[in-house]
């Protein structure tokens, strides 16, 4: 798990998931770029990972955007070796018949079209310098149905199989596709909860604990890194054991 002379591009990058994975993969000798809307945050977080870390404010959901700061990312940094897809939203809750459409594409946007868009601009580099690993952040809701958020079930379940879609396309090229499935840790949208209800989802985790970002954020180094070398198109769930039993 060595990112030194690696340059990773991350979305969501100014909090939770996002932000750990950026300190793990810097404390490991990488080159990062931060990609999220807040850019206090981002600039706090690169100024704290020191000179080889950049960032650039950006709303994945529009696509000029994200196309102009991953080209700005390759720019200032060098080429992509590992594309971090971890930006999302939870969407709002509702009936399927209440959804609203414009909510429902808000998400899609986000989501799914986002890691799409930046996975098209990046992997044709890749696939030419026969290097690279790009990693989607999916859901518990990859695998499993939620009632009454639609929106973000559909988008996770698209999420992994944009990841299953890529790795084999990639395969052929030496770069790697894979999508790491949080359960419930504990990030800033998982801690805005009541504690009430943040102690029932707890009991459900096999383990009897929530999970953080620093947990996720190892498994999201690992699978970057040339450690996971033969590992792609894979599901890797971070969740305290709840895809393993029947148990939620």
């Amino acid at each position: 798990m060595d990112f030194t002379d690696r340059h990773v591009v991350i979305t969501g990058a100014s909090s939770g998931i996002g932000r750990a994975t950026a300190e793990h993969v810097a404390a490991l000798g990488g080159r990062v770029t931060l990609l999220a809307r807040r850019a206090d945050r981002l600039a706090e977080l690169a100024a704290s990972l020191g000179a080889d870390a950049r960032w650039q404010a950006v709303d994945v959901a529009n696509g000029p955007a994200l196309d102009a700061a991953l080209d700005a990312a390759i720019a200032g940094g060098g080429p992509i070796d590992g594309l971090f897809l971890n930006a999302g939203t939870g969407g709002t809750f509702a009936p399927v018949e209440d959804y609203a459409e414009a909510d429902f594409a808000q998400v899609m946007a986000v989501n799914l079209t986002a890691p799409f868009r930046a996975v098209a601009r990046a992997l044709p580099a890749m696939k030419a310098r026969r290097r690279g690993a790009i990693l989607v952040t999916g859901s518990l809701a990859s695998e499993r149905g939620m009632a009454n958020n639609v929106a973000y079930v559909a988008s996770k379940h698209a999420a992994l199989g944009l990841a299953r879609a890529v790795a084999l396309e990639a395969a052929p090229f030496g770069v790697r596709c894979n999508c790491v499935v949080p359960g419930f840790i504990e990030t800033e949208m998982f801690a805005a909860l009541p504690g009430e209800a943040l102690e029932a989802l707890a009991g459900k985790v096999p383990q009897g604990r929530t999970g953080s970002a620093e947990e996720l954020a190892a498994v999201a180094a690992f699978l970057l890194s040339d450690a996971a070398s033969h590992v792609t198109g894979q599901s890797i769930a971070v969740d305290g054991g709840v895809l393993g039993t029947l148990r939620v």
